[in-house]
């Protein structure tokens, strides 16, 4: 009967496993950095390289989780592999991330992005109509995927579908109807120079932060069909269309909105879609953003709780997360997921919160592409239906990327380097009384034996 209703639960096709990744990843990043990034660049050449570069990092970090996925399949993404792979401690760790504010915080950003869009776009001001509204979009997300798991991929990929339509609509429209503004996207004096700038170094910090979410396929794998096919080549093609569509956006961007107007400025694509359509050009980047931001919300709202129910399952002090409903959603998981999100708008410390986030996140994601290595070292004979591409070139392109934004980002932001570190003894602690708890129910469970 278990396996049956495993088997179940396994409706996840390509299509929207694909969707879950290109949601988590387009968000805001894409259409917000290019304005900090022409401060020290203005060279359309270094621009694109910049935005490939990240776009090579996402995907060499997409390849390695996919052997790993193909090798250790089951939900839950870091907490899952890094507990197969070192030992339970440094999962539990990474998941405590995961179901405090690692999904929580990114989903009230866009939230109250959100919020403010939608609030502009029908002019009702006042911040607490856009709060309302980001309350109203989080309820309304979570509600679609606590009913059945086909309606929430079903709406994961009409979503990002919309979304990936009205970016290539943008595009087309910059070069076609859009004002030529003579950049050349072609190398110039002067461009080797840059690309080994510390501008540039600035600027691939916020592009690798804009193509975060590559590897939101792993949380949910077992809910896929045929995973040790599908999670590989979802990670694979979500991030491939995605590093297309960045690259597209940007010297669209670039093409038909003049630099002076972009610099410095932080709603790039609402100047870019006016300066091609016009005023009412607005409004419609407006929607697209609004698109996007939902496509994104559900993505993590999908992900997240698997994390949280395969910690419930793993550790009975968290056993109330691994509830399902009878149609295999987690949704106690789900529910304790969007109380956090609620809470971070009520306080609006999200913004504090996302500052040492990233930089967890990206050290989590590092231990995880170094398992590669140790895995192929400690259990040789594992089963591998898909072996990453480029090894061992892959791996040591993201980690070294990896170590070099975290020392970067610990120098530039001091305090939030410490805040994880808290973060992490807070969730050592944790661990240790979940062990504690985990062995006394098991000497309990022998003695009635």
């Amino acid at each position: 009967m278990a396996e049956s209703g495993m088997q179940e639960t396994r409706s996840v096709t390509l299509l929207p496993a694909t969707a879950i990744v290109v949601g988590n990843m387009v968000g805001t990043g894409v259409f917000t950095s290019l304005g900090f990034q022409v401060l020290g660049i203005q060279s359309g050449f270094v621009l694109l390289v910049l935005w490939a570069l990240g776009g090579v990092c996402a995907l060499c970090g997409a390849l390695c989780y996919g052997e790993l996925a193909a090798a250790l399949p089951r939900s839950g993404g870091e907490y899952h592999l890094l507990s197969r792979i070192f030992h339970p401690a440094l999962g539990f760790l990474a998941g405590w991330i995961s179901i405090t504010v690692g999904f929580a915080a990114p989903i009230a950003l866009g939230a109250m992005a959100f919020g403010t869009y939608v609030s502009g776009i029908m002019t009702w001001e006042g911040e607490f109509v856009a709060e309302a509204l980001s309350v109203v979009v989080v309820l309304l997300v979570a509600t679609i995927h606590l009913l059945h798991i086909g309606v929430g991929s079903r709406f994961q990929s009409v979503c990002t579908s919309l979304k990936v339509v009205f970016i290539v609509v943008l595009i087309s429209s910059a070069f076609f109807i859009g004002e030529p503004q003579g950049i050349s996207f072609l190398p110039q004096d002067g461009d080797l120079t840059l690309l080994g700038s510390h501008s540039f170094a600035i600027s691939l910090v916020f592009v690798m932060y804009a193509y975060t979410g590559w590897n939101a396929a792993t949380y949910i794998v077992d809910e896929v069909k045929e995973p040790r096919k599908t999670v590989p080549r979802a990670l694979f093609l979500g991030t491939v269309l995605v590093m297309v569509l960045y690259l597209g956006l940007n010297a669209a961007f670039l093409h038909s909105t003049p630099i002076p107007e972009m610099r410095g400025k932080l709603d790039v694509g609402l100047i870019a879609a006016k300066s091609i359509f016009g005023e009412a050009g607005g409004r419609m980047m407006a929607s697209l953003i609004c698109f996007g931001l939902i496509s994104a919300l559900s993505a993590m709202t999908w992900a997240g709780p698997r994390v949280a129910q395969r910690m419930g399952q793993d550790l009975k002090a968290f056993r109330l997360l691994a509830r399902t409903s009878r149609t295999g959603i987690p949704f106690v998981a789900v529910l304790w997921q969007s109380a956090v999100v609620l809470l971070l708008i009520a306080t609006s410390t999200f913004d504090a919160v996302l500052v040492y986030i990233e930089l967890l996140l990206v050290f989590f994601a590092m231990l995880t592409v170094a398992g590669v290595f140790w895995l192929r070292f400690s259990q040789p004979d594992l089963e591998r239906p898909v072996k990453t591409w480029g090894y061992p070139v892959t791996p040591l392109i993201f980690i070294s990327v990896s170590v070099w934004m975290m020392i970067y980002v610990a120098q530039e932001k001091p305090m939030g380097a410490l805040w994880g570190v808290v973060t992490l003894a807070v969730g050592g602690v944790v661990y240790l009384a979940a062990q504690r708890t985990q062995i006394r129910s098991s000497g309990k469970g022998s003695r009635k034996e």
